[in-house]
């Protein structure tokens, strides 16, 4: 069995100027505009639907923003189950603004253990092991001083 099908997005406009109202002139518009705008739809996937139509949109002025936002309210907006919204936020990384608080607790702990580490290694290992006769301070920004003062007159 074959299926064939096909989705069109079509848009017509038509500008008749109104002289002597305004200060602008008819030159800022096109008398006549018609897009049409067809893909196959056999096999096409939502979020192949969606490209589409921003293409739709994007073609007849919408601004790249708008299109996004009116995207994102689809997911986000009071007829959308909590649920579903977390599912789109775990998808794409998002949190939502009602986790914000538990998310800053969870980089405090964070950042206090990480403190925590950093003093045991200061206190057990101290700085940079030295060796003897290593003329060479620890990695830092004097460190690539001194291999380009070194490296002077090689080239």
């Amino acid at each position: 069995m074959t299926y064939e099908a096909e989705v069109q997005f079509k848009f017509d406009a038509t500008f008749t100027p109104t002289y002597g109202t305004s200060s602008w002139t008819s030159d800022d518009y096109i008398p006549e505009e018609h897009y049409l705008i067809t893909a196959p739809a056999a096999d096409l996937n939502a979020k192949q639907y969606f490209k589409l139509f921003e293409k739709f949109m994007l073609c007849v002025g919408m601004d790249p923003q708008s299109i996004r936002s009116g995207a994102m309210s689809l997911v986000f907006n009071d007829c959308v189950r909590e649920e579903d919204q977390r599912k789109v936020c775990a998808e794409y990384e998002l949190t939502m603004d009602e986790d914000l608080d538990k998310k800053y607790e969870q980089w405090k702990e964070r950042d206090a253990q990480w403190a925590k580490m950093n003093a045991h290694y200061e206190k057990n290992f101290g700085s940079e092991p030295k060796i003897k006769g290593d003329h060479m301070p620890p990695w830092g920004h004097s460190d690539m001083e001194a291999l380009v003062d070194s490296a002077d007159g090689v080239a």
